[in-house]
């Protein structure tokens, strides 16, 4: 099934290059989007490359009279359409099938239509993201200070080795120093001084 070895590799191009929103919407809300032509532009050398055909099918079509607010028609028209992605190299094939929707006041509404299901089928197979990834400026990491590892073991050897309360109070201030602020380290030589405290106290009654 080398449709989708293909299917595959066109995705893996555009992941690296994408299609920005670099359109602006001039009538009602404004938006930005990506062209038709913009997918055209950026997928038909990756298609050619890659042996990978689209090939357009419309199921079915439906047209509703509207009034624009200048009193003049306005032609709302809805495709269903499928989209055979076809491997060149032996034939396979996966079909996508998405809906357009467009509207105009002379003949292009049905036109804009199959533009607009063409370009959300690519956009759905091929996951085509709004901007490119692999730009070293696209991202700024935030990276932590470099702290080694704090090996306190021998301090820990040292106070449980620790003759007695004078010694005791040496190292174990010696072991909180070397612990640096880590709290985790600082709660294991205090239980490590406690323990030696206790077994003190029971080597004394014994």
């Amino acid at each position: 099934m080398k449709v989708y070895k293909a299917i595959n590799a066109v995705q893996t191009e555009l992941s690296t290059i994408g299609i920005v929103k670099d359109k602006r919407n001039q009538q009602g809300a404004g938006y930005n989007f990506r062209g038709i032509d913009d997918v055209y532009n950026a997928i038909a050398p990756l298609l050619a490359k890659h042996g990978l055909c689209i090939l357009p099918r419309v199921l079915a079509r439906e047209c509703i009279e509207r009034q624009s607010k200048s009193g003049g028609a306005l032609f709302y028209i809805t495709v269903e359409a499928e989209f055979d992605f076809v491997s060149s190299e032996d034939g396979t094939k996966h079909t996508v099938k998405t809906f357009g929707e467009a509207m105009d006041s002379g003949d292009k509404a049905t036109n804009k239509a199959m533009s607009a299901a063409y370009k959300y089928a690519c956009f759905q197979a091929f996951s085509i993201p709004t901007e490119s990834r692999d730009d070293p400026d696209y991202q700024t990491h935030e990276v932590a200070s470099y702290k080694p590892t704090i090996d306190i073991t021998d301090h820990l050897a040292a106070i449980e080795a620790s003759a007695n309360s004078e010694e005791l109070a040496k190292v174990y201030k010696d072991a909180l120093a070397a612990c640096d602020g880590n709290q985790a380290l600082q709660a294991k030589v205090i239980a490590a001084k406690k323990a030696r405290v206790e077994r003190a106290k029971q080597e004394k009654a014994a």
